[in-house]
């Protein structure tokens, strides 16, 4: 009776841990589906929502680690530079022309602007963006530079050749006007830019351009890649 116990015992023993492993086998090619597809959703730069796909020129930099989501334009010769977010989700966020968003910079818009203004985030030419700035439903006009730790809140507007200093605040609504250079929290009028500083302010831009043309070229298949190709194929013997 002893013996015949312990014969089903075993017999049960065998067959659940038979039925445990058929059951992780069949689990497993799931499980690692749902791990491609979350990490897919995790490294993803560029996010689709609903109907607005965001755009990239072909010239344009928009480093890996980027994230550009919804109703987002990166027009050409502009850069958007490591660790930055460009939300387009509730209205739209342009990067005009050779301008730049330097690093960890956060870009959003409302869905609309309490003072009346376009509620959309719209940067133009030649613009400049410092490094953990968050603009939010303002405008930018050609050839200005907003320094980094800068915030610039719903309806706010930097006209031409105007310079916004590092860590400045410029509430909703405010208005920079054409070649002026402000600053503080909130953001003040502190003096006229001279001629000379005008003319630097697309030149910093201009280099900005140059400098991600480096980077740019990274991530072309005729850049170093080629390098890498070497290596395999010495490392596997191959003559061609």
């Amino acid at each position: 009776m002893a013996a015949a116990a312990l014969a089903r015992l075993c017999r049960k023993t065998v067959g659940s841990s038979t039925a445990s492993r058929l059951l992780s086998t069949s689990a497993s090619p799931a499980a690692a589906m749902d791990r491609v597809r979350w990490d897919y959703r995790g490294q993803r730069r560029v996010i689709p929502l609903g109907q607005w796909v965001p755009k990239i020129a072909v010239d344009a930099y928009v480093a890996p680690n980027v994230v550009l989501a919804g109703q987002v334009t990166v027009c050409d010769g502009a850069s958007v530079w490591n660790g930055s977010v460009l939300r387009g989700d509730l209205n739209k966020i342009t990067v005009g022309f050779s301008s730049n968003v330097q690093e960890r910079c956060v870009l959003h818009a409302a869905w609309n602007s309490p003072t009346g203004l376009p509620a959309e985030t719209y940067i133009e030419r030649y613009v400049t963006i410092g490094a953990n700035s968050l603009l939010r439903s303002c405008t930018i006009e050609p050839e200005c530079i907003i320094g980094q730790h800068s915030i610039l809140l719903e309806g706010s507007l930097v006209e031409t050749n105007s310079i916004l200093e590092a860590g400045s605040v410029l509430p909703p609504g405010r208005r920079i006007p054409t070649g002026e250079l402000w600053a503080g929290n909130p953001a003040r009028f502190v003096r006229k830019l001279t001629h000379e500083e005008i003319l630097e302010i697309p030149k910093l831009a201009m280099a900005v351009n140059d400098l991600m043309q480096s980077h740019f070229f990274e991530f072309l298949p005729y850049s170093t890649a080629y390098l890498e190709v070497e290596k395999m194929k010495k490392a596997l013997s191959i003559s061609l």
